[in-house]
């Protein structure tokens, strides 16, 4: 049986803990993404009946490596969700499979464009910052002159 599913009929009323690490494969994450696990999921969680729902509270938290949308070089960034909560309403009386929720929940928490300035494990200033800053100057002869400056760059086209 994996971690995160248990048989709700057998779920003592004080709740069920659950302590470990789950392999960085757990995420299932593509070799290709932008994103990878670079730890293991630790884990400590409580799991509580209460009425028609699971209660969920605890603590996650997994180090992966992001590749940063300006510079693209990679860093780390630490998942620690410290004071983990969740509520799932239970469908049927039987077993219940956690895993996919919990997966989503650390997921969710990483940023959607990644920059450097987003890492925690060795916190750095992005190489790329100022380099795409929008210039005051043309920069090309946007006016006509003698030469015909852009006009005349787009009449050669034809």
């Amino acid at each position: 049986m994996k971690p995160f599913q248990f048989d709700i009929r057998n779920l003592p009323a004080d709740g069920k803990q659950v302590t470990g690490t789950q392999p960085a494969s757990f995420f299932n994450l593509p070799e290709t993404d932008l994103v990878k696990a670079e730890s293991p999921l630790t884990y400590d969680l409580t799991f509580i009946k209460d009425d028609k729902d699971i209660i969920v509270t605890g603590s996650l938290d997994a180090t992966f490596s992001l590749e940063c949308g300006r510079c693209l070089e990679r860093f780390q960034m630490k998942v620690d969700l410290a004071e983990y909560e969740a509520e799932i309403p239970i469908e049927k009386d039987t077993t219940m499979d956690l895993t996919d929720l919990i997966r989503e929940d650390i997921l969710l928490t990483l940023p959607n464009f990644p920059r450097c300035e987003d890492g925690n494990v060795d916190p750095r200033d992005c190489p790329a910052e100022g380099k795409f800053e929008p210039r005051d100057e043309p920069l090309v002869n946007e006016e006509p002159g003698a030469d015909g400056g852009v006009w005349n760059a787009l009449d050669q086209l034809k």
